[in-house]
């Protein structure tokens, strides 16, 4: 029974990611107005005539705001 309940959670994490990859993609012109997807960790590069993108440090950065607001409430 233990194992149901695993994979349960693993499937909402992946829904979880899911969504922020979605909603982080959707955002993403007006999160770069902010600067937020031009950090020095975020990697950026243009292959075969299109433009690939690696945000990594904006993600920390936007999990450590969230981690924060979470705390808060």
């Amino acid at each position: 029974m233990a194992q149901g309940l695993g994979e349960i959670g693993l499937i909402r994490w992946l829904i979880v990611v899911f969504l922020a990859l979605l909603l982080f993609s959707g955002l993403r012109p007006w999160l770069e107005k902010l600067g937020i997807g031009r950090l020095p960790g975020d990697f950026r590069w243009r292959l075969f005539g299109r433009e690939f993108h690696v945000p990594l440090a904006s993600s920390v950065l936007l999990a450590l705001l969230a981690m924060g607001i979470g705390r808060l409430l």
